[in-house]
């Protein structure tokens, strides 16, 4: 039966949930507030670079795989698609030689053994654990809406209970720690709990999972940028006829006799509106819409319920334009502190880290696109409490004197670790993003950056739910709601609402159409390093 649909947000989760349900056949319009689609996987463009303005790895790709298999299309067809190598380099406050993170097993596990002796097989131990759960995770929990506790029974789940059990009590770190005692070593196996919006000191042993992703799997590239990815979902959705609504902000979610009967926004000249539809699926921020999109009896979350809730931390984005080569830094950089628990601390307690750690992008080194010639782009991004006082950035450092701060000490961070030690001098272009520009812009809880941590408590069957617990026919998807944070999580999150909207609940992924036979997995492409 054809339904009447209206989609709050135009990130990854909207349209990708827009594609799939014009696909189903069901009308389709989606409304974003703001002039341009993507949402935190934005681009910014400015003196001939090209910025991706969020996301940046390409992890998970068969979840994208599939995703693009349910509308008869591939990963293939839809991008171009690079294996990066080395996957990432990390460099140290310590002064301790940086290393590089192969694209290959083989090659990672040599530099684990190179830095301690005995770790070698210890890691081929670690990694077929992670490979296993990360197996388990994807056939039984990433897309199930836990409705029903079938999935929470299933044989293999059951045979693994014990073991989930003490993953899923013990910190990743700790676990870590049995197979590499390295500091270094540990840091690049707990690095990946930044992800998840948490620490490895707090995020469950369950997700050393994300190490089968960059060290075995590989880390991808879509060349062009993030992007592309963003107008390939968009283009998808409208040629299965979704409309796209951008300059059109949703104000309210209307409700008659306890069910969704449209949304209110105000378009682009300022004109109060209404969409009639039979269905909403929110993937605004779950807190600005129960707070801001629905009436207080209309809510499933109490105040107190929200107090409770850690929203992961934010960030300062700083976006460089660099005149020159930097030779020094790969297209992912990691540089840690030493005191690195002292720097997630600081964060817990809603302190800025000083020093922190960063996360560099360059993504010039794969692609020429995204500067002129002979200049690199940089995106560099520092880990902070959520906290919107710390203030707003700007360009050319015209953003709130905290967050230009703190862009200037990343700066002279990345100068010093790297070695390139002109860098502040050869910046050409300059743009900076603080936390009350994530709430500001996105409607983000408390200026979080990416959604609430994946803690135990937030995590699976406890992060949220698929539906509104209070209004018939709201849905809800985004890194805010099951299963989580990434744009794998965000495709996932589409298709359980898809699903819900077909009536089907509990596990397994929807079946993907038949089409014609050819090579579709993304990692056979020609081209990918």
């Amino acid at each position: 039966m054809t339904r009447r649909v209206a989609i709050v947000g135009g990130g990854i989760s909207g349209l990708a949930t827009a594609a799939l349900l014009a696909a189903d056949g069901h009308e389709v319009e989606l409304f974003e507030a703001r002039d341009d689609l993507g949402g935190r996987a934005g681009s910014w463009s400015a003196g001939g670079f090209r910025f991706d303005t969020g996301p940046s790895w390409y992890l998970m790709p068969e979840v994208f795989e599939h995703f693009y298999r349910l509308l008869g299309t591939s990963a293939q067809e839809q991008l171009d698609l690079i294996r990066l190598d080395p996957g990432y380099r990390v460099f140290f406050e310590s002064g301790a030689a940086p290393f590089d993170v192969s694209a290959d097993r083989e090659q990672v596990l040599a530099t684990f053994e190179r830095l301690e002796v005995g770790a070698r097989a210890r890691m081929e131990r670690y990694l077929a654990s992670a490979r296993e759960t990360y197996r388990l995770a994807l056939d039984h929990f990433l897309y199930d809406d836990f409705a029903s506790p079938r999935s929470l029974v299933a044989a293999p789940v059951l045979r693994r209970a014990p073991r989930l059990a003490r993953l899923l009590l013990q910190p990743l770190d700790a676990f870590a720690a049995r197979a590499v005692t390295d500091p270094r070593l540990r840091q690049v196996l707990g690095y990946p709990a930044v992800f998840l919006g948490t620490s490895p000191y707090r995020a469950p042993s369950l997700y050393h999972l994300m190490s089968h992703l960059d060290l075995e799997d590989g880390v991808y590239y879509p060349r062009g940028g993030f992007t592309t990815l963003i107008d390939g979902i968009a283009h998808l959705a409208r040629a299965r006829g979704a409309v796209l609504h951008t300059g059109a902000t949703v104000t309210r979610i209307t409700v008659e006799d306890g069910a969704a009967t449209g949304v209110e926004y105000t378009d682009g000249e300022g004109m109060i509106k209404h969409a009639r539809t039979d269905i909403v699926v929110s993937t605004a921020d779950l807190y600005h819409t129960e707070q801001s999109l629905l009436e207080p009896t209309q809510r499933s979350r109490s105040a107190v319920s929200w107090r409770r809730t850690d929203p992961g931390p934010s960030a300062v984005l700083v976006m460089l334009g660099v005149r020159g080569t930097l030779p020094r830094l790969t297209h992912h950089n990691l540089l840690f502190t030493s005191d690195w628990q002292a720097n997630f601390a600081a964060i817990e307690e809603g302190r800025v880290p000083d020093p922190a750690s960063v996360y560099v992008c360059k993504p010039s080194e794969t692609d020429p696109s995204v500067a002129p010639p002979g200049h690199e782009n940089l995106f560099v991004l520092v880990p902070l409490p959520a906290d919107v006082l710390i203030g707003a950035g700007g360009t050319d450092g015209a953003g709130d004197e905290r967050v230009e701060a703190i862009a200037d000490a990343a700066i002279a961070r990345i100068a010093d670790w790297s070695g390139e030690h002109d860098l502040a001098e050869r910046v050409v272009v300059r743009r900076t993003v603080g936390p009350a520009d994530f709430a500001n812009d996105l409607n983000s809880w408390r200026g979080s950056a990416l959604g609430p941590a994946h803690v135990l408590r937030q995590s699976a069957f406890l992060r949220g739910r698929v539906d509104s617990a209070r209004v018939r026919d709201v849905y809800h998807a985004g890194a805010t709601t099951l299963p989580g944070i990434g744009l794998p999580m965000c495709l996932i999150s589409a298709e359980l609402v898809a699903k819900r909207v077909r009536g089907v609940r509990g596990g397994g992924r929807l079946p993907e159409p038949a089409r014609a036979s050819g090579p579709t997995d993304p990692r056979t492409r020609s081209g990918a390093g």
